[in-house]
């Protein structure tokens, strides 16, 4: 098992649907092929996505088992190819979100215009394949190898635990966030407070938003929400004709929420002319049926959005060291991975979980 190293990858292993249940098992597993342009990682912190609760579960298809799961990877360079990329050296404090590779063609339109994410050939950093055939596992784990383009440099001033859901969770948020102008002179909703709402709050109005919206069912986290960042707080459940009372107020949405029941059109209703409704959270199901003409009277648009580019993740550590913006975060043992997984299950974390490799990161 990996001889040509004096280590071992092993990690927590699902071997089935079930493994979302608290049945996950510590393995050994074979990792990627080791090429010169690769970097392996010893694994302190991992953040805990919802990501790893679907595809546990299986729940947007058949997952590859035995699947190691966790993107949001944070660790200690400790084996680095003689063609890596961002000149990364053993003994770096470095980062792997939920994409390690694409195909880098220069053929490839989406890899040559820097939009690695969207690449046809992309491969996640876990439950994938590399274009060798080689399998791809996560986080929960002793050690990662990823190939160094998707491999980011942590800035000294963003601790591990705050780096790590960042990764996934946070660059989900901030891509759609930049890209669709979010800053002075806008107005933007976030609709979901979990672990991507609430990094959707918290770079809003560090990017100098004139009003941010949070939305959810009910009002149980418009106090947290306010805190985060949020000016206003609907609560959808509770608030009598909150769609008329806020109908055409904002520039940009982003919807975190991962339920087909979301009342989309009235959602919809809350953008301005031209306004811009992006979706990132991802239902096992279809969503909600609308309208056409939520769309055509007000020349609004709905489109998605997949994590980001290494060119975002990098500009995304910047502005948080720059802003010093924190996560709402809580710190898990990795050994505990299980308890862990199924608290999240229960919507208990408050607002992303870190699971921590006590024996490496003590070290």
């Amino acid at each position: 098992m990996s001889s040509d190293t004096d280590y071992k990858f092993q990690g927590w292993l699902g071997l089935g649907p079930d493994s979302v249940d608290g049945n996950l098992q510590w393995k050994t597993y074979e990792p990627k092929r080791w090429e010169e342009t690769d970097v392996d990682i010893k694994v302190t912190h991992c953040g805990i996505c919802g990501s790893d609760l679907h595809t546990l579960r299986s729940g947007w298809g058949e997952t590859l088992y035995p699947c190691c799961v966790g993107h949001e990877i944070v660790g200690t360079a400790v084996r680095v190819g003689n063609k890596v990329e961002g000149g990364i050296k053993v003994g770096d404090r470095v980062g792997v979100g939920a994409q390690s590779a694409s195909c880098l063609r220069s053929d490839c339109a989406e890899c040559s215009d820097g939009l690695e994410s969207y690449c046809p050939r992309k491969t996640d950093t876990y439950n994938d394949k590399f274009l060798d055939g080689s399998k791809s596992y996560g986080g929960y784990s002793d050690y990662a190898r990823v190939p160094s383009h998707f491999v980011f440099k942590i800035p000294d001033s963003i601790t591990s635990e705050q780096a790590a859901p960042m990764l996934c969770g946070g660059i989900t948020v901030y891509s759609p966030l930049t890209k669709n102008g979010a800053g002075p002179g806008k107005k933007v909703g976030v609709i979901g407070i979990g672990g991507l709402g609430h990094f959707a709050l918290i770079f809003a109005k560090a990017l100098g938003c004139d009003a941010v919206v949070a939305v959810s069912r009910n009002s149980a986290k418009k106090e947290d929400a306010l805190k985060m960042g949020a000016d206003t707080f609907i609560a959808t459940d509770e608030d009598k004709d909150w769609e008329e009372e806020h109908a055409r107020t904002l520039d940009l949405i982003i919807c975190t929420v991962s339920s087909p029941k979301m009342p989309l059109a009235g959602y919809l209703k809350l953008l301005r002319t031209n306004g811009v409704l992006i979706q990132v959270g991802a239902p096992e199901d279809s969503i909600p049926s609308f309208n056409a003409f939520s769309l055509i009277t007000k020349g609004a648009r709905i489109g998605g959005s997949a994590i980001g580019s290494p060119k975002e993740i990098r500009e995304m550590l910047e502005f948080v060291a720059e802003k010093k913006i924190r996560a709402w975060t809580e710190t898990r043992p990795l050994k505990e991975a299980n308890r862990a997984v199924q608290d999240m299950v229960g919507n208990k974390a408050r607002y992303r979980y870190v699971l921590v490799n006590e024996a490496h990161a003590n070290q």
